[in-house]
């Protein structure tokens, strides 16, 4: 696990191949995301890390339901009842009305290569015994309700990835929380830098290069991405130059 504060407020955290972030002020924090199953001790020990109790938390913030991003969800709601917030058509999905993710068969897949064989051995010891994880309590947040959260977000309808994929702009400090709509690197991936996830995790390919590309409408001088490090300079210009990729 990693810490990297990237404004006065947001601090995102490396764990399992993926990340999550606290936003920190004096209502408490928020959550966005929660890492993978293997990661909840680390989603805990994240809070305490800057300064908080587990009380403090306000709410979670839901970008998708895949299971690298609810892994600690289940504790929270369980030991706090932190209530979770997610776009209206993900809250189906969080509830595993349906499933949109990698298939197992996209998993064997990736063995052709030592690189993915590497990540699919991470990805089975994060999500071991979790396979089944869902989020009753997901629910929708109105315009109001998440603007009172610590930080203050808006919602970002960025279908593709999942049908109910939603991104988060804190406009009071321009960070914009891509979850994986947008993100900078990935195992699966070559190269670090602005791109999509490879088309295997996303469910409407042509969807989620559509949602990137309406992100560079955004004002937001810091990204957070869901895989990869965050940027923090000429995030318009780069996102402008991804939407006329």
């Amino acid at each position: 696990m990693k810490i990297d504060q990237v404004s006065d407020s947001v601090y995102v955290v490396a764990g399992t191949n993926v990340n999550w972030a606290l936003i920190s002020d004096d209502r408490g924090v928020t959550v966005v995301d929660a890492g993978y199953p293997s990661d909840t001790v680390s989603v805990l020990d994240s809070v305490r890390q800057i300064g908080h109790e587990l009380g403090d938390i306000v709410a979670v913030l839901l970008t998708h339901a895949h299971l690298d991003h609810i892994g600690a969800i289940p504790t929270l709601v369980e030991r706090l009842g932190v209530p979770v917030y997610t776009g209206a058509e993900e809250v189906r999905h969080a509830k595993r009305e349906y499933l949109q993710q990698i298939t197992p068969v996209g998993m064997v897949r990736q063995l052709r290569t030592r690189r993915g064989a590497v990540w699919v051995a991470q990805t089975l010891r994060a999500v071991a015994g979790h396979i089944g994880m869902s989020v009753p309590t997901a629910a929708t947040a109105d315009a109001d309700t998440l603007a009172a959260l610590p930080g203050g977000f808006v919602a970002v309808p960025t279908p593709g990835h999942t049908n109910g994929h939603t991104a988060y702009l804190m406009p009071s400090e321009g960070v914009l929380f891509s979850g994986d709509a947008l993100v900078t690197g990935h195992p699966l991936l070559l190269e670090n830098g602005l791109q999509l996830l490879p088309g295997v995790f996303n469910h409407d390919e042509e969807g989620t290069l559509a949602s990137a590309r309406a992100l560079s409408a955004l004002q937001a001088g810091v990204l957070v991405p869901g895989h990869g490090l965050p940027i923090r300079h000429d995030l318009s210009t780069l996102m402008g130059e991804f939407a006329r990729s």
